[in-house]
């Protein structure tokens, strides 16, 4: 039987991972309600006035993406470590790098891409100006696939541990730091009129970055937990 090209399995993983993520709605729909959660319970916590919910809006928007993402990045690989499936994928004719791709692309389009649309909304209910909104969108584009590819690495170094919480983090949020800093920068330099194209480069250079790299480390260190 003639193996399918690597595009056609590319395309393949990527059909199933979204099939699967649909199919467990609940779980999909956890870093969503928790981005949505958070950003609202701030106005209640904080201050109901608009300027000190403005100030903070930056911040709060970003920091409660990174931690729905970091939520979410246990459904990228544990399911398919538990029933066998990442074992099969690792013994793929084609480079792991590329099937990894495919499947932290599905893990952005169930997750990175709803807070995307979603950020805009609760950038409203948090006074954000309406000329921060478009760096806001464009930080997000950029950051959440930052996000995602770099928590790869730290989601298939620990895909084995039975308890694995406290160790992603301790090795994925020092490296979401700086993604941090320029995405909530960017939006923070929007809302007081100042130029945003140095973040945005930043943030574009770290996502090709992290495109060349991350998914060859992932796939090394999937390899080092399935072993």
């Amino acid at each position: 039987m003639n193996e399918p090209s690597l595009t056609r399995a590319f395309t393949l993983l990527l059909r199933r991972d979204l099939t699967l993520a649909f199919r467990h709605r609940s779980e999909l729909a956890n870093p969503l309600l928790f981005f949505v959660i958070v950003i609202s319970l701030f106005p209640m916590g904080v201050s109901p006035e608009s300027r000190v919910l403005q100030m903070i809006a930056p911040g709060v928007i970003w920091v409660a993406a990174l931690l729905a993402t970091m939520l979410s990045l246990d459904m990228m690989f544990r399911s398919d470590y538990e029933d066998g499936s990442l074992e099969q994928l690792l013994l793929s004719p084609h480079p792991v790098s590329v099937l990894v791709l495919a499947k932290v692309l599905a893990h952005w389009l169930v997750t990175g891409l709803p807070l995307l649309v979603l950020a805009p909304l609760l950038g409203v209910l948090l006074f954000l100006p309406i000329e921060a909104m478009p760096a806001l969108v464009a930080s997000l584009a950029l950051g959440t696939p930052l996000l995602s590819l770099i928590g790869s690495i730290g989601m298939a170094l620990t895909v084995g541990l039975r308890r694995s919480g406290v160790l992603l983090s301790l090795l994925v949020l020092p490296l979401y730091v700086p993604v941090l800093i320029f995405g909530a920068n960017a939006v923070d330099a929007a809302a007081a009129g100042l130029p945003v194209t140095g973040q945005m480069y930043f943030l574009g250079a770290m996502l090709v970055l992290a495109l060349s790299l991350s998914p060859l480390a992932t796939a090394a260190s999937l390899r080092i937990s399935v072993s």
